[in-house]
This record gives structure tokens, C-alpha cells and sequence, in this order.
């Protein structure tokens, strides 16, 4: 009766998640209270002390793992706050791009910046800043329809090669199964992917586009902190691979010293803003990963994730992957990802890569799969549920073309 009514809950969450356009129920709340509710039930079914004693040694793992998870997070969500608070990302995008350009080439543009900056940034951030560009452009609607796509796909395809860039990613690091420099290799098979697609997309594009200059202004200090953030993904990289140093300490470093030079250049009320600016943006992302993270770790506990393992063990781990990255377009990776993780599936390096590139691009085959793709919808009108499946199969096959070159070069490098 209690294992029926906590997969009940899981249930629920996850229902919860999938409709929230419809209930308008925010999906961060909903899970975090579902997984509360499944560990409370846990402990008052405990009926004694041996036994809590091992849910509550459970439950501090889990938490642990989630702790370490969130601080990495909080961490890069502050300094990419921060910088689009005050600006900088667009000051960027103004310095890169020219104000006359043909459709053809700012398709290419607009594919290479999005996977680029998708790397270093969130992907809610990397999506709302590369759609703010396209509102700089006077495109038609069937070719800004096209663009947000085509930043979907970006977007969640140059998020898996580094750790800052995709959650799945940096679960699956913090999980011990991939290194940081084994994780750059995905860049290459994304790239290709990403631009490929672009290609297809601007086959039949024509003409000439232009954009006018936006002013911002900005300070010296603002500058200063741009540096540190890059100083800091690139010290993560560099530390870990040679000292093996967790990233996410060398990450707090980086944001302690963000505090230190924001407290001697900026006033108290900036600094209150600034931290709002924050809470707004991106405080509900870490508490849907908290409630996530308890309700997985809660399936492990009652043993139901013994089941994923088995039926994933069924067939061939990269064919099981493939069908997992598409599994990501109709369930929110995150869960996925972290049930596949909890149930310890035995692979090589070559397969965990396989892994980390289909759960972070496969949610891009539907509108709906990833948070990216939710923005775009919220974000440009012509962009439907409907209206996206059009392009599935550009996307299916750009997707089973990444993915078989992770493979390839996996293979190659680690056979």
C-alpha cells in the first residue's frame, strides 16, 4: 500500500510538470512538495528505529548529492544574472553581430553564438538572450519561426559539452562517470549538428536583414566581473583535470570574489536588486531540482528503479540511450537523467558520453521537451506546438547525426 501510493506521487509530480502550461500550477513547487511529502511518508511507515536510522542515512545522501548540485548552480545562475542585469550579454551581442546582414548568414550567426554562449550560461538564459536578438532583426514570421527553432536546437546541444552549460551534463559528471576533458568532445558532434542544421534551415532563405543599435550603459566594475566569470569556467577546467579539484569549489571561489568586488563598487541598493534580479529569475529552477532529486532518490529507496535498470539493460546500452534521448521530448530530462543515474547502469565511458549527449539534445525533437523550447513557445507567437513537428524530421536527423559522431569519436578515443 505505501510503495503504491509514493509511485502515486511520483506519478503526480511528474504530471504536474508535463501540464503545467495547462494547470498553471509552477512545476517547481508541485515536485518539491511531492518529494517532502514521499520522505515524510517513508519515515512515519519506518516502524523502528533500525530502519530510520537507514531512511535518514538515505535521505543524507540524497541530500548531500542535491546540496552539491545546487551550489554549483547557484553559483554560474548568479555571475549570468548578474551580467544580464546589468547588460553585458547584450552589449556582447551588439559588438558581434553587424547591423546589415544577408538571412543565410545570420542563420549560421545565430546557431554558432547560441551554442557557443549555451555552453558557458544556463539554457533559460543562453534562449532568452539569443530570441532578444532575433527582436533586433525585422524577420518574416515563417523565418522567425524558423530561427527559434534552429536556437532551440542550439541552445540544448551546446549545453552538453561543458558542465556549466546543461544540468544533465553536470549530474552525470558529478555522478563520476565522465571527466571534464572527456566532456569537450561532445562539442565537436554538437557543433556539427547545430550547423547542419543551419544549413538546411537557410537553403531557401533570401535577402538581407538590418538592426538597429541599442545604447546601454555600463561600468567598469561590470567589465571586471565579466572576467572573473570567464576566469572561473576556465580555472573549473583547468583544476579539475589537473588537481581534480570539485568544480563546484572552485566555482564559489569565483563568486566570493564576484561579492567582495560587487560590495566595494556597488551600493547597498544595487546590490538588493541585483540579488532579486536573481531570486526572480532563477530561485524556482533550484527548488524543481530539489523536489526532483528527493523523488528519485525515494524510487531508489522502495527499489522501483531496479525496474528502469532492467528494462534499459534489455537492449543494446546505445540503442537504449538513442531511444532515451527521444524518450527527453515528451518527459523533462532531468528526471530522467536522474532515475537513470540512481539506477546505475554498468557503461563505458564511450556510452556514458552517448548518454549525456542524447539526454541533453533529444528534448529539443519536440516543442515541449525542454526548457528552451517552452521559452521560444512563450516567446515568439508563430512558434505552436503544431506547428513545430514540421520540423522533427530536420531535427531527427540532425540529432541521430550528433549522436552518431559522439559514438564514433567515443569509440575512437576511448576503444
Amino acid at each position: 500500500m505505501l510503495y503504491i501510493f509514493l509511485i502515486s506521487l511520483a506519478i503526480l509530480a511528474l504530471l504536474s510538470i508535463i501540464f503545467e502550461e495547462v494547470t498553471h500550477l509552477n512545476k517547481a513547487k508541485t515536485t518539491l512538495f511531492f518529494g517532502c511529502i514521499s520522505w515524510i511518508a517513508l519515515f512515519m511507515s519506518a516502524g523502528d528505529p533500525g530502519h530510520e536510522k537507514l531512511i535518514a542515512a538515505e535521505l543524507n545522501e540524497n541530500l548531500l548529492e542535491i546540496a552539491t548540485l545546487w551550489l554549483f548552480l547557484m553559483s554560474t545562475m548568479t555571475f549570468v544574472a548578474y551580467l544580464n542585469a546589468k547588460g553585458m550579454i547584450q552589449i556582447l551581442v551588439q559588438k558581434l553581430f553587424p547591423q546589415k546582414v544577408s538571412v543565410r548568414v545570420l542563420m549560421l550567426q545565430v546557431a554558432l553564438f547560441s551554442l557557443i554562449l549555451s555552453a558557458i550560461c544556463d539554457n533559460v538564459t543562453a534562449t532568452l538572450v539569443s530570441l532578444g536578438l532575433l527582436t533586433t532583426f525585422k524577420l518574416d514570421n515563417q523565418m522567425r519561426r524558423r530561427m527559434a527553432v534552429l536556437i532551440i536546437f542550439a541552445v540544448n546541444s551546446g549545453g552538453v559539452s561543458l558542465i556549466t552549460g546543461d544540468v544533465t551534463t553536470l549530474m552525470i559528471f558529478l555522478g563520476g562517470h565522465v571527466q571534464m576533458s572527456e566532456l569537450l568532445i561532445l562539442f565537436v558532434p554538437a557543433a556539427v549538428s547545430v550547423m547542419l542544421l543551419a544549413v538546411l534551415f537557410s537553403l531557401k532563405a533570401e535577402g538581407h536583414v538590418s538592426t538597429t543599435p541599442i545604447t546601454r550603459e555600463y561600468h567598469k566594475v561590470d567589465i571586471v566581473i565579466a572576467i572573473i566569470f570567464f576566469c572561473t569556467i576556465i580555472a573549473t577546467m583547468a583544476l579539475n583535470i589537473l588537481f581534480g579539484i570539485p568544480p563546484v569549489l572552485t566555482f564559489l571561489t569565483g563568486l566570493s570574489i564576484l561579492f567582495l568586488v560587487g560590495h566595494n563598487f556597488r551600493s547597498k541598493k544595487e546590490e538588493m536588486e541585483i540579488l532579486e534580479y536573481i531570486r526572480q529569475v532563477e530561485y524556482d529552477t533550484l527548488l524543481f531540482f530539489l523536489g526532483i532529486l528527493l523523488l528519485v532518490g525515494m524510487l531508489k529507496e522502495i527499489g522501483t528503479l531496479d525496474l528502469l535498470t532492467e528494462v534499459y539493460a534489455m537492449y543494446d546500452p546505445n540503442i537504449s540511450n538513442f531511444v532515451t534521448g527521444i524518450g527527453s521530448a515528451i518527459l523533462d530530462n532531468v528526471p530522467l537523467t536522474a532515475a537513470l543515474l540512481k539506477a546505475e547502469p554498468v557503461l563505458t565511458t564511450a556510452e556514458w558520453l552517448g548518454l549525456t549527449y542524447s539526454v541533453g539534445v533529444g528534448g529539443s525533437l519536440l516543442v515541449i521537451g525542454s526548457a528552451s523550447g517552452i521559452i521560444a513557445m512563450s516567446k515568439v507567437k508563430e512558434l505552436t506546438f503544431v506547428s513545430y513537428l514540421k520540423y522533427v524530421p530536420a531535427l531527427l536527423l540532425c540529432y541521430s547525426l550528433g549522436y552518431g559522431l559522439t559514438l564514433f569519436i567515443a569509440n575512437h578515443l576511448h576503444g
